[in-house]
């Protein structure tokens, strides 16, 4: 019995039905993880590129654009077990460029900014709350990295009872096999798995916010 046909016995990998009120996520496309300056991170063009198609589009027809961003105060370096095992991310200091969020992302002044202090956008923030009040019911989760603070998010997002999509296109990670491997997981658990050009599609056929 192949993987995929093991996972369908046990009633993994069912598609579920979109809303109709969506918001963007767009998890840490901040410098420390996009600018190949900083050892934290790596060539992320492309996946902000296919990320800034939909935020555009989200950002006019009035649906929730919200972008995060890891930033630390000093006194957390030490003291967190996380930084402890990720040493490499104690350079995400508050008030540095490596938390700044990236200008090719396309971030406008009237976007969210959540500021997060571990891998899961809702972990210790107010984003559940936020969406909850704009009436979303799906959240289309995009960013870096695929196997750590996106795939977070979204089994974040499902616990706190949005439907998921995750674009493959629009998320990126260091390295192919845990990108692949966790988007695997996801499709099978957590949201749908699926391309910028599909949610486009979608976009455009749902009512704008009013």
């Amino acid at each position: 019995m192949s993987q995929d046909e093991v996972y369908d016995k046990a009633g993994f990998g069912r598609s579920a039905p979109r809303g109709t009120r969506p918001a963007i996520v767009v998890v840490d496309f901040s410098y420390g993880f996009t600018d190949t300056s900083y050892p934290t991170a790596a060539d992320m063009r492309a996946e902000i590129a296919a990320t800034r198609r939909l935020t555009d589009v989200a950002r006019e027809r009035g649906f929730p654009v919200i972008y995060t961003t890891i930033a630390y105060q000093p006194w957390e370096a030490e003291a967190l077990p996380w930084l402890r095992k990720a040493t490499g991310m104690k350079a995400l200091m508050a008030g540095t460029r490596l938390v700044e969020i990236d200008s090719a992302t396309g971030i406008t002044s009237g976007d969210l900014v959540i500021i997060k202090h571990g891998a899961s956008a809702f972990h210790g923030t107010n984003l559940a709350s936020l969406l909850t009040a704009a009436g979303v019911d799906t959240v289309v989760v995009t960013g870096a990295t695929t196997s750590g603070c996106v795939r977070a998010t979204v089994v974040d997002a499902v616990q706190s009872g949005f439907i998921v999509l995750v674009p493959r296109d629009c998320c990126a990670d260091r390295a192919s096999a845990p990108h692949e491997a966790n988007l695997y997981d996801i499709a099978q658990k957590y949201g749908d798995i699926t391309s910028a050009d599909d949610i486009l599609n979608w976009l455009g056929q749902i009512r704008s916010s009013d």
